[in-house]
């Protein structure tokens, strides 16, 4: 070969380098780009794994170490609450709801009647 040939040559494998650079850069930034895009949705599908406590209180009440120690079975603890009153639906132990016992399928549920305002919750978080 002669020596324009290998120059032709060298130069045509250069810019095929260059060419592929190019393509690979342009392929990163597409990905980029789709991880930008994307990236609400996962932050979202991350938090809807994250455990919480749900918890539906019926009442509380103050006891005497002696009267909890004589409680036994067929003892009645009363509540602070009144029959009909909405049960509170906490959730790691902050009020989020209300709602009413059912029973379904033998199994007892809340249905929930009141959902706080976020205001609301704000305010139980101190």
């Amino acid at each position: 070969m002669d020596e324009q040939t290998v120059e032709a040559a060298q130069a045509e494998q250069a810019a095929e380098a260059l060419r592929a650079e190019e393509a690979a850069q342009a392929a990163a930034f597409a990905e980029v780009l789709d991880e930008g895009k994307n990236a609400g949705t996962r932050d979202i599908d991350f938090l809807l794994d994250i455990p919480l406590v749900v918890t539906v209180e019926i009442g509380r009440t103050r006891m005497l170490i002696k009267d909890l120690l004589q409680l036994g079975q067929g003892s009645v603890v009363e509540f602070d609450k009144l029959v009909g009153e909405p049960m509170e639906v906490l959730v790691n132990e902050k009020l989020i709801a209300r709602g009413e016992v059912v029973v379904v399928n033998e199994k007892f549920g809340v249905r929930l009647t009141d959902i706080s305002s976020p205001a609301e919750r704000l305010k139980h978080l101190k």
